[in-house]
């Protein structure tokens, strides 16, 4: 059927895919059908066009389901011009010609469903056909949204059954069980960051684009090696200060459940209220910094000028304070108005040499690189959201396990390499002792001293970073010390391989948990079903921010300058004053 002709006496093993071969054809072919008859067990059909001879007829043979074309009259007289909206390229063709893309890719677009089946049949469909058809696609693969509120909580009984240790809770609004909240932390993640991971945790959340939205909200760290350790993730109906309130109420019951002593933790995020409130009041004894990454990227859409970008993360990562004044002075040359921007944020949150807290070098968080995890899987139901996380953590775990396996110094790469420099570095320094535990050491641009008891220089590179700088290096194998004794234990091989020394385990198929029948007992039957929340996706394409008349007339405008005579209000292409000078002088 590659060339979609039909001969008589050709087979087919049922009704349905006769049915299939004949549509196939007619839009291969570019003619539109008149289906005359068509039940279980004939089927009668002409072409549609007025004149044109074609025709076919096919019956079920007895005693088996084979379907035999048994007379095929005519040839094709219409010119087969059927190229717009063809009749017979309905929305469920289309979920069968794109439902192995679907699997492969998600984030399979109308827009190249249309293009496909242009270049593949010739064809013109609507756009809204192909929408319907792409979430009818997705519902049959992946399950409808609806059904994927329901499973939440037998999810989440199977999580904590697999995963002994771990946290997962739905929360429901209303009588009627509307979901409201949804919080997980599996016990690899919790136990990795108390015992194995750098004390810093990254908070942000994503929008999720399924029929009922909602806002996928994470915690995560940094192991060893800087790489990225998810804590922890929910999802909300809406992401609000209450919201973040319970997920941080959570994550707080999750580490207090698995440690006696709290780590002194600092937390990054982009400085919204509600997070920052949030933080406050469920970690008093924590630091709080604004996401460096999210400020840069704030200033440059401001501003529109990657100088100030670059500046502004200069000035974040300056170690003294003269440094970061002259970054600072020169933000202030560059635009005035960003100067003053940059006002609002105070640099106890942002600048590395203010802040303090302890970040070890980190300024800013790695939930975007969480975030592209569910990229892809932002468009389906919840639980397949949630089930992409889990999936790619075992990896993850996995994966890492091994990796660690294959590395014989006391550092991880990284932190091992940052040694190395700063070994060779040391070897140019002169280092002079003032007593068992101070240095002072010379290098041939400055002089910096070291205190070896309280783990400081004075660059400050030891106390910001964790790990001894190049003059602490010099001074620790001057009095023949150790210098990996003197680094932070989240920086060793060992702290790494403790951090994902606990497995995520896998969780059965949907088809299990009911056998299995692990879901606990409940008074009220209905209070095991867990209904989508009431706010859904609005129909058709999201609308396009528009600038509200009040905000525009309110909002301060921006100020030009002139480079020819220095005035304000105009450019140097508009300026009158040369133009006046001309007519004086003439």
């Amino acid at each position: 059927m590659e060339d979609h002709t039909f001969v008589v006496g050709q087979e087919f093993p049922d009704v349905k895919a006769f049915r299939n071969a004949i549509k196939e054809a007619a839009i291969a072919q570019h003619f539109e059908l008149r289906i005359i008859k068509s039940d279980l067990i004939r089927y009668f059909a002409k072409c549609a066009s007025e004149g044109c001879p074609w025709r076919i007829r096919a019956v079920k043979l007895p005693n088996v389901s084979t379907f035999t074309v048994r007379s095929l009259e005519g040839t094709h007289t219409c010119g087969r011009n059927a190229q717009n909206c063809h009749h017979q390229a309905s929305v469920d063709w289309i979920v069968s010609f794109i439902e192995e893309r679907l699997r492969n890719n998600t984030n399979y677009k109308p827009k190249d469903i249309l293009h496909d089946i242009h270049q593949q049949y010739g064809i013109t469909i609507p756009y809204k056909q192909a929408w319907r058809a792409k979430e009818r696609g997705l519902a049959a693969i992946y399950g409808s949204s609806e059904e994927g509120y329901c499973l939440l909580p037998s999810y989440c009984e199977q999580i904590k059954r697999t995963n002994p240790g771990s946290v997962a809770q739905v929360l429901t609004t209303g009588a009627d069980n509307r979901f409201q909240r949804l919080f997980i932390s599996f016990f690899g993640s919790i136990y990795g960051f108390l015992n194995g991971c750098l004390p810093i945790v990254g908070l942000g959340g994503i929008q999720l684009k399924s029929k009922y939205l909602g806002t996928l909200l994470s915690a995560t760290s940094f192991d060893a090696d800087g790489g990225l350790f998810p804590l922890a993730f929910g999802v909300v109906d809406m992401e609000n200060d209450e919201s973040w309130m319970w997920f941080l109420s959570e994550l707080q019951k999750a580490l207090e459940m698995n440690t006696e002593n709290m780590p002194q933790l600092t937390f990054l995020c982009d400085g919204q209220k509600g997070i920052v409130d949030a933080v406050k009041r469920k970690f008093p004894s924590s630091s709080h910094a604004v996401c460096l990454r999210h400020l840069s990227e704030s200033i440059g859409k401001e501003f529109k000028n990657s100088r100030l970008v670059h500046l502004l993360c200069k000035a974040a990562y300056a170690t003294t304070t003269i440094h970061f004044k002259e970054k600072m002075l020169e933000i202030s040359e560059v635009s005035s108005a960003a100067a003053k921007w940059l006002q609002q944020f105070p640099p106890s949150r942002w600048a590395l040499v203010y802040f303090e807290g302890t970040r070890y070098g980190h300024l800013s968080s790695n939930i975007d690189e969480f975030n592209k995890w569910i990229l892809e899987a932002r468009e389906l139901p919840v639980i397949q959201v949630i089930e992409r996380i889990h999936s790619k953590l075992m990896a993850e775990f996995q994966d890492r396990q091994m990796k660690s396996n294959s590395w014989f110094s006391v550092l991880a790469p990284s932190a091992e390499k940052r040694m190395i420099e700063a070994i060779n570095h040391a070897s140019a320094y002169q280092v002079l002792r003032s007593d068992e535990v101070e240095f002072e050491v010379l290098s041939p641009e400055r002089s910096d001293i070291v205190n070896i008891g309280t783990h400081s220089c004075s660059c400050r590179g030891w106390q910001l970073y964790g790990i001894p700088c190049s003059h602490a290096v010099a001074a620790l194998i001057s009095c023949r010390k150790d210098v990996y004794a003197f680094t932070e234990k989240c920086f060793t091989v060992a702290g790494y391989r403790e951090a994902y020394a606990e497995t995520i385990n896998p969780i059965p198929e949907k088809i299990g948990w009911r056998k299995l029948g692990e879901a606990p007992p409940m008074d009220d039957d209905d209070a095991q079903v867990v209904r989508p929340p009431k706010f859904r996706r609005p129909p058709g394409r999201p609308e396009k921010k528009r600038i509200c008349v009040e905000e525009e007339l309110n909002r301060q405008k921006h100020t030009v300058h002139c480079s020819r005579c220095n005035q304000t209000g105009h450019y140097k292409t508009t300026c009158k004053a040369e133009t006046m000078k001309s007519i004086e002088q003439f």
